[in-house]
């Protein structure tokens, strides 16, 4: 499943256009959804990509909520909110298993590329 998720956040990261609140936010979801329910059996390579995944909603989510008024306005920052604290959750765990800051950003822009290496 975290794959799945890796994969579908990848997709949307390549695409040209915005997908609608309602897919953005069914993703979000589903990808919380799947995070409290499994976080406790999380490999290392799953936090790893469960971080790409919510820091990219959580960017996605603030980028959006400057862009939009009213209710999905509050529900956007909402979504960022709570994404901040997997992200902080997750990164935690990472520098927890001796790696630093400066790791976790390389890593983190060589996750971008996996789109492309799988693509080709």
């Amino acid at each position: 499943m975290m794959q799945e998720l890796y994969d579908k956040i990848h997709f949307y990261l390549n695409m040209n256009e915005e997908i609608s609140f309602e897919e953005f936010d069914e993703f979000y979801k589903k990808v919380i959804k799947y995070y409290s329910e499994n976080v406790e059996s999380f490999t290392e390579e799953d936090i790893w990509k469960g971080l790409f995944i919510v820091e990219n909603v959580m960017s996605n989510a603030e980028s959006r909520s400057k862009e939009v008024k009213g209710a999905k306005q509050k529900k956007y920052k909402k979504i960022s909110e709570r994404s901040s604290l997997w992200a902080q959750n997750f990164a935690g765990k990472l520098y927890s298993k001796g790696y630093t800051e400066e790791q976790l950003n390389e890593r983190f822009e060589s996750m971008f590329d996996d789109y492309e290496k799988k693509e080709a």
